[in-house]
């Protein structure tokens, strides 16, 4: 009798609310800051700005003029609050006869001559916290000391404050009974020169910043909302928004016995909702296309462990919905890659969609599953089950005749356990490729630490019946998962394998971070003739 599956998005009765996108105008403005109007004007300082000369005057001159304006009220009250320009300080001044009704002086800690994006990622984020609590519609950004920037730092600078901003105001709140009211609005960056640059960058960075939000909202998404079907449903949207670039081709289960994956179809095989193979293929509007890349993302919407059940402390079982977050990452990255519409590239974004459930269909302990590269897998652990989804996803990649493929997974703790949970390890045999995405990640201020592919560890991978087992000894596990994934790639393709199982989380909010989307679109942007 044929299995009948059954889509249970609903299970709980439990429908999200839509999305509320955060809708603001971000632009650069050449004006004094004494000429701005608004809700709060946002002064970022550095420590060396709050030094003062001997008659207790700012040597900063915008911190001067500033508090000339004021009638000394910004020297009194950074020296009543001890505001010393330290990382994280904050002094918020409500003003009466001013042309902004609040000034606020932001900590940026200590003088750096090439800025992080990180650290005016971090200013972009303080603002956004000061615009909620005061209600402020409108915001202008000033850097008390901006000397030495190069024009990139400048763009760059702009870039991360306004990413910080749009990231920071925007709150998921679609399964919330009471929601807050955004009111921000409009937000000038003032005197890092206006113009063409400075605007495109900054439409940028909203195009990416959308993509960033489309990941976590699907990460946050609990699973019983978001199902295979309903991830693809979501990848149909996204090329049916940018249909002149992009096109989705979503394989089922049928079709992907055609394919024959028997990899990602064993680990789909116990759930009651069923797998769907996600495609989307990006082609330039114009143009000769220079290079063929694949993004593949893990797509486990919920991971149970399987007969290998996830139990005990620490395992986290709550969490796997976010187990999902490769593949997040691929879809945001496909969002802005729509948007941008970079020239010269084509990009193919992969998911292999399924659950990981407990049934008597589902696999177990001691099976032998075949890949669609033809080679056999011992499955010593079923909840080793994201690298066997990712095995089909990779040889799909290469067969769409990519030259460089980057795969994200949550993929094991042990990469949580080596570099902690902000940072992502890479693995990679290509020099060239890492670089790239390093090259990249500069600019976003996401972070990666390039870990060994030791080969010798594919020692503990053999099976005694078949190709390969699917896990192999605890000591580097990570470094053993990426070699599986290794076996399923074409030596002629260029291959990067980003394990992202801590970054994918925000513990303080308990909230996905859409982490890996601003550097997958850089990356992009990288390889276009752009």
């Amino acid at each position: 009798m044929a299995k009948t599956f059954t889509t249970r998005s609903t299970l709980g009765l439990t429908k999200p609310a839509p999305s509320v996108i955060p809708q603001i105008a971000f632009s650069a403005k050449e004006i004094e800051f004494s000429e701005w109007k608004g809700d709060l004007l946002a002064v970022a300082v550095l420590e060396k700005d709050m030094s003062k000369d001997e008659s207790f005057k700012f040597k900063n001159a915008i911190l001067r003029r500033l508090d000339i304006l004021l009638g000394g009220l910004l020297g009194d009250t950074s020296a009543e609050e001890d505001f010393a320009g330290k990382t994280g300080q904050l002094t918020l001044i409500r003003l009466r006869e001013s042309g902004f009704r609040r000034i606020g002086l932001f900590g940026l800690g200590q003088s750096t001559l090439s800025p992080a994006p990180t650290t005016y990622q971090g200013l972009g984020e303080a603002i956004a916290a000061a615009a909620k609590a005061v209600q402020a519609s409108n915001v202008a950004v000033v850097l008390a000391s901006s000397e030495g920037f190069s024009e990139d730092s400048k763009l760059n600078t702009a870039s991360a404050i306004a990413s910080g901003i749009m990231l920071g105001v925007y709150e998921d709140e679609r399964f919330k009974t009471e929601s807050k009211r955004l009111l921000l609005k409009s937000v000038d960056i003032l005197g890092l020169e206006a113009g063409a640059g400075i605007d495109s960058k900054l439409r940028y960075t909203g195009d990416v910043c959308s993509g960033v939000i489309l990941a976590r909202d699907l990460a946050n998404s609990p699973a019983n909302v978001l199902t295979p079907v309903v991830l693809a449903d979501e990848a149909s949207k996204i090329a049916s928004m940018y249909d002149d670039v992009l096109t989705a081709t979503i394989l089922d289960e049928d079709q992907c016995k055609e394919y024959k994956m028997g990899s990602y179809l064993g680990v789909a095989a116990a759930s009651a909702n069923p797998p769907r193979f996600i495609h989307i293929h990006y082609k330039p509007p114009n143009g000769q296309v220079k290079a063929k890349l694949a993004i593949v993302g893990k797509g486990l919407t919920f991971d149970s462990g399987g007969y290998n059940l996830k139990t005990g402390p620490g395992c986290f079982i709550e969490r796997m919905k976010l187990d999902m977050g490769g593949s997040a990452a691929a879809l945001g990255a496909a969002k802005s890659i729509g948007q941008i519409k970079p020239p010269g590239v084509e990009v193919h974004f992969i998911v292999a969609a399924c659950e990981n459930m407990i049934s008597g269909t589902g696999m177990r302990p001691g099976d032998i599953i075949t890949a669609s590269n033809g080679k056999t897998i011992e499955v010593n652990n079923t909840d080793a089950e994201g690298r066997l989804t990712l095995a089909d996803a990779l040889v799909y990649a290469c067969k769409q005749g990519a030259e460089k493929v980057v795969d994200l997974a949550t993929l094991t703790g042990a990469c949580v356990v080596a570099l902690g949970p902000t940072i992502a390890g890479v693995f990679t045999p290509s020099d060239e490729l890492v670089k790239e995405l390093l090259t990249a990640a500069e600019v976003t201020g996401e972070k990666f630490w390039r870990m060994p592919l030791e080969d010798s560890y594919w020692e503990s991978m053999k099976s005694g019946v078949a190709d390969m087992v699917n896990t192999g000894e605890r000591p580097g596990g990570a470094i053993t998962a990426a070699l599986f994934l290794k076996q399923f790639v074409d030596e002629k393709v260029q291959w990067l394998h980003i394990d992202m199982a801590g970054p994918v989380l925000n513990e303080k909010k308990k909230s996905a971070t859409g982490f890996g989307v601003s550097t997958l679109v850089e990356w992009v942007l990288k390889n276009s003739s752009s």
